[in-house]
């Protein structure tokens, strides 16, 4: 059986490799297309008649190179060869969309001389060769287009981007490159690596230096042609190796901060796979294995080779010319080694140790998702994209346009300025945040998106260096002390002074000791901070450089959690202490005929993941409590669930409702004698609220009746206070594995909250959504802030298994998929029946019963994921491109009213929390049906000033714990029209409510009795049913059908038998006047009707 899914599983690989490679290589006659184009820009290029060339069709470029004033003239001749390479030359490696071919042309000897390797005089004529032959290709009919670029961003070494006229259908966007060769122009001997100057300027105490990489970038061109046909003939006849090149391709630039200039790109990919089919390598590859069995070998090298530290050579054993002292000159110089196989070039010259520590974590991360996620991490490896926003804890951009550092200097001597420039940010940060990071990654793509030669390197660095950072332990990274050296060590405190400047300190510790040290002051809510505040202290002092260059995106979602500019959470530590004192003296209760064993919060505040932890009230503290009473305080209280199980009774009734009834003679008891200890305690037959320490706790009864732990065969209540224990056990131990965890629920709670998804998700399912980010992250890693955590945040229409403890087995995995293909085929046989979209199974709820059975549905869910698509597009370009326009952070949590049918605005002034708003809701543009005055019944604050207030007992009496008058307006709304329209709402701080139109088709419609009603008239009955809350109803589309509702004869419209009364104070606040005899709202979970996504 095991044997046969593995089979199949294994089938299920082979044919999505199959239909991906498919999708991405172009057809045979694409192919052709684009040979030909390359083809006749070839001829063109070979039909350019000889002429003179002169720099000052190039002299901005010259200039910028040191070179003016130089005679750099020359007679132009054409290309002794111009040959198609790259992917094209390769056969089946072409990988769409980047589709472009590389045309090889060989500078001819005639036009340079033997000592134009010196000072930048190679780099400048082989651009003036490149603007002849611009200027001719521009002349001809069969271009459409020419631009300049650079080789792999190094500024020094331009190349031509050629589009044809005749456009490939199947490769939209098709251009040639044209690359320069310098075969055979210099002597070698002058271009070694160790000892070698060739750029006169390049001195230190004026004594000439090694020009590794100047040497280096005219080693690449001399040898090009030899290392393309190399790789080329290995990988022409190999069709698994071209399926397996295609493959990394596509991962690669899947994976946008490792397809880079200084880390990945197709050539190096293929240098790497050659590489491993060669017997210096051990032949890891051989002709046997299969493409999916090749990949997986490439991702193992990367990962954990320890080949890399002595450098890998291409060139097989036997014709091996490379010395062991070249080596160690190429493992000196350069961060990676990839000599290729003249034994000449440092093909990875370009990539740096930052780069490389990334792709072996991205490569480490691969064999992961091999081996750990469905079908071998087809989707996580092949179909995901890791953009450097979601891949990074922390983000920071820094705009160096203009620094000094550049302008005040050479753009090329040895290196380039802007390579420099990011070297220096590199080493500046890992000084400054030390064992705070566990990987810092700079990147700089310096070239710009359109480049006029003639204006030389002025526009390069244009665009803002980026840099990842990923932190290491949040212990580590959020500690508040840096400790430095002992002042009696004189230079390494002179350094450490030198790089803090103003922020070192001298401190004595606990210890005694005595040490430098930086400290940075944060509230524990802003840790996180920390971070951001080391690196903009480090990057201003020492590259002069401005706060507003510097954008780091650490707290920038931030606004949407805080209250009056300060996080609620840190009021948590009184919420803890005001509950253990509560469980302490519920435990010691001795006039109670149980003894009670176990008191457990299950309200989301005490397990980190609540929006808005409540904040201690002031007039819920004891009767003895001398506590200093403000102006003005909230009216309304929330109650945080409380759950209190009993010592074992064989005396319990088996009847549920008497069972009920002795679980509230109990809870009356215990109210009683809190009441007695200077509690203040609310108490009816349904609830009991009991307020102290600043906060109010409804106690509730759980029972298992069986005694074995279970909730089967027991009331719902009982039931649903088992799964919501279980719960809370769960997510406070997985916060406790994972800090992070709270802020991003918190983040996405509140993003849902404001799309209005309220109706259609609990607070439970979010939770798990997020818990399964966090075990199951790939193919990114488990985040550590709250913003890489939030734009991580998905919808699937898969199974989640949400496993924290790893209790399940393979017994229990297959009775989740069990579960979740016997609900989709009832979906499949009963499409209009409710069924759930989402499939989160746990240790506790393997059927995904408790938080999903029935919604949200499938088109909700799907409507969901595309807010979760676009928001999540918009959080990438906001990290990585900054604010623009009219695009702001804010916009993340900007939901459009458009996209409903009507819309409720509600007076914000009457709402419970008002100062929870995130932003007012604007006034939609439809017509207005009806508009209403806030009612004088209800203030969400009410004043405590000794002027106004006569006692405070009077003041406790009007608190309202549990009010939310939006929650009652739309019960009444769900009870008076329960089939007309969906209601979409924000439960968390919203004052405006959206309305869809019910499909008419899916409901009965030959009753005789029916009536056809305007939808202007059900909109008034809207406004009606909340009058004194709603502030206005605007109606934007009028439904298909006209709604059909039931008229009776005399007396108000009755919709569906349901009586909708024109009160003149709203049911909502009417139910706040008889409070004591309302039933609590906190325990419930109302299943809201299924909403249709337009």
């Amino acid at each position: 059986m095991a044997a046969a899914i593995a089979a199949a599983a294994d089938d299920s690989i082979v044919y999505k490799l199959s239909a991906l490679l498919e999708e991405v290589r172009p057809s045979a006659a694409a192919l052709r297309a684009a040979s030909e184009a390359a083809d006749a820009v070839a001829g063109l290029v070979k039909r350019i008649p000889t002429q003179q060339a002169t720099h000052e069709a190039v002299a901005g470029f010259v200039r910028d190179l040191g070179l003016a004033g130089e005679k750099l003239a020359f007679t132009f001749r054409p290309p002794e060869v111009v040959r198609v390479a790259g992917s094209h030359a390769a056969g089946g490696a072409v990988a769409r969309p980047d589709v472009s071919a590389d045309l090889l042309v060989r500078l001819p000897k005639e036009c340079f001389h033997e000592k134009d390797f010196l000072n930048h005089r190679y780099h400048a004529k082989r651009c003036l060769y490149l603007h002849v032959i611009e200027k001719s290709l521009r002349s001809s009919p069969l271009i459409q287009k020419i631009s300049w670029s650079t080789f792999l961003d190094e500024a020094r070494k331009p190349i031509l981007h050629v589009y044809p006229a005749k456009e490939i259908a199947e490769l939209p966007g098709f251009y040639v490159r044209i690359i320069p060769t310098a075969s055979f122009l210099f002597n070698v001997s002058k271009m070694n690596l160790s000892t070698r100057n060739n750029v006169r300027a390049y001195t230190k105490d004026g004594i000439n230096l090694p020009t590794p990489k100047y040497n280096c970038s005219i080693l690449e061109d001399m040898f090009l042609e030899e290392n393309v046909e190399f790789i080329s003939s290995s990988v022409a006849d190999w069709k698994a190796l071209q399926e397996a090149l295609v493959l990394l391709k596509v991962w690669a630039r899947q994976r946008t901060s490792i397809y880079t200039h200084d880390c990945l790109n197709g050539y190096l990919i293929s240098a790497i796979l050659v590489f491993l089919t060669v017997d210096s390598a051990g032949s890891m590859i051989n002709r046997s294995m299969t493409s999916r069995q090749i990949f997986r070998v490439v991702m193992k090298f990367l990962a954990t080779s320890k080949m890399w530290t002595k450098g890998l050579v291409i060139q097989p054993t036997k014709k091996r010319t490379i010395t062991k002292e070249d080596m160690v000159c190429f493992l000196k110089t350069f961060d990676v080694v990839i000599c290729d196989v003249s034994g000449h070039v440092n093909l990875a010259s370009r990539m740096t140790k930052s780069a490389f520590i990334e792709l072996q974590d991205e490569a480490a991360c691969a064999l992961n998702c091999l081996d750990k996620c469905k079908d071998g991490g087809f989707e996580e490896l092949f179909m995901t994209k890791v953009d450097l926003g979601a891949k990074f804890d922390s983000c920071l951009r820094i705009n160096l346009k203009g620094n000094l550092k550049i302008t005040t200097s050479s753009f090329c001597l040895d290196d380039l300025a802007w390579r420099k420039l990011e070297k220096d940010v590199q080493s500046l940060l890992q000084q400054g945040l030390t064992d705070r990071t566990k990987m810092i990654r700079v990147l700089w793509r310096s070239t710009p998106s359109e480049w006029n030669i003639m204006d030389g390197f002025s526009e390069f660095g244009s665009s803002p260096l980026l840099v990842g950072i990923m932190l290491s332990s949040l212990e580590k990274s959020f500690r508040l002390v840096d400790i430095g050296p002992n002042p009696e060590n004189r230079d390494e405190a002179i350094k450490f002074r030198k790089f803090w400047g103003e922020k070192a300190e001298l401190r004595r510790f606990k210890d005694g000791t005595i040490a430098e040290s930086t400290v940075w002051e944060s509230e524990s809510w802003e840790k996180h901070t920390i971070i951001k505040k080391i690196a903009d202290h480090v990057l201003t002092k020492h590259l002069s450089l401005q706060k507003e260059d510097l954008i780091h995106v650490v707290d920038q979602l931030d606004f949407c959690l805080l209250v009056g500019g300060q996080d609620p959470v840190s009021s948590s530590g009184a919420l803890f202490e005001a509950f253990d004192s509560l469980a302490k003296k519920l435990r010691l209760l001795g006039d109670v005929p149980l003894k009670i064993s176990t008191v457990q919060p299950l309200d989301p505040a005490f397990r980190h993941t609540s929006v808005f932890p409540p904040e201690p009230h002031p007039l819920a503290y004891e009767k003895r409590s001398s506590q200093r009473l403000p102006n003005f305080t909230a009216t309304c209280m929330r109650s945080l669930e409380v759950m209190i199980q009993l010592e074992g009774s064989g005396n319990w009734p088996l009847d549920p409702i008497a069972m009920e009834k002795t679980k509230s003679a109990f809870l009356l008891k215990m109210g009683e004698s809190l009441e007695d200890q200077g509690m203040f305690v609310t108490a009816s037959e349904d609830e009991v609220n009991v307020l102290t320490s600043g906060y109010s706790f409804l106690l509730k009864i759980f029972h298992e009746r069986d005694g074995d732990g279970k909730a089967q065969n027991v009331p719902s209540e009982d039931k649903e206070l088992f799964l919501r224990s279980q719960h809370s056990s769960m997510i406070n131990g997985l916060h406790g594995r994972y800090q992070v965890y709270g802020p991003v629920v918190r983040l996405a709670k509140r993003w849902i909250s404001a799309h209005l998804f309220s109706s259609f998700i609990s607070e439970e399912a979010v939770e798990l959504l997020v818990a399964y980010l966090f075990l199951k992250p790939y193919p990114f890693n488990v985040p550590s802030s709250r913003v890489a955590g939030f734009l991580s945040f998905d919808w699937t229409f898969s199974p989640m298994i949400i496993d924290i403890n790893n209790d399940f087995n393979l017994k229990d995995e297959k009775e989740i998929n069990e579960n979740f293909m016997l609900c989709r085929k009832s979906y499949e046989q009963n499409p209009h029946d409710i069924e759930p979209a989402m499939f989160l199974a746990t240790s506790y709820d393997k059927a995904s019963e408790a938080w999903t059975r029935h919604s949200p549905s499938k088109p909700v869910l799907k409507r969901m994921a595309s807010y979760a698509k676009s928001s999540a597009e918009l959080l990438t370009n906001l990290i990585i491109q900054g604010q623009s326009g009219q695009y702001t952070w804010e916009c993340v949590f900007r939901t459009p009213l458009s996209n409903y049918d009507a819309v409720v605005l509600l007076h914000q002034e009457k709402l419970c929390r008002p100062h929870q708003v995130l932003f007012p809701a604007e006034t939609p543009n439809g017509k207005l049906v009806i508009c209403g005055k806030p009612c004088k019944d209800f203030h969400p604050y009410m004043p405590l000033n000794k002027g106004v207030v006569k006692s405070l007992h009077d003041s406790r009496e009007k608190i309202l714990v549990n009010f939310d008058p939006t929650t009652y307006f739309l019960r009444d709304l769900k009870s008076a029209f329960p089939k007309t329209f969906k209601l979409w709402y924000d439960s968390i701080g919203g004052d405006a409510i959206g309305l869809t139109w019910e499909n008419s088709k899916k409901r009965g419609r030959d009753e005789a009795d029916e009536t056809m009603l305007d939808p202007a008239s059900i909109l008034k009955e809207v406004g009606n049913v909340g009058k004194g809350l709603v502030r206005g109803v605007y109606l934007l589309k009028a439904p298909k059908l006209h709604l059909a509702c039931k008229a009776s004869d005399t007396g108000p419209i009755r919709c569906e038998d349901k009586v909708v009364a024109s009160w003149s104070l709203s049911p909502s606040l009417k139910a706040a006047r008889s409070r004591s005899a309302a039933k609590s709202t906190t325990q419930e979970d109302p299943v809201m009707p299924l909403l249709r996504a337009d």
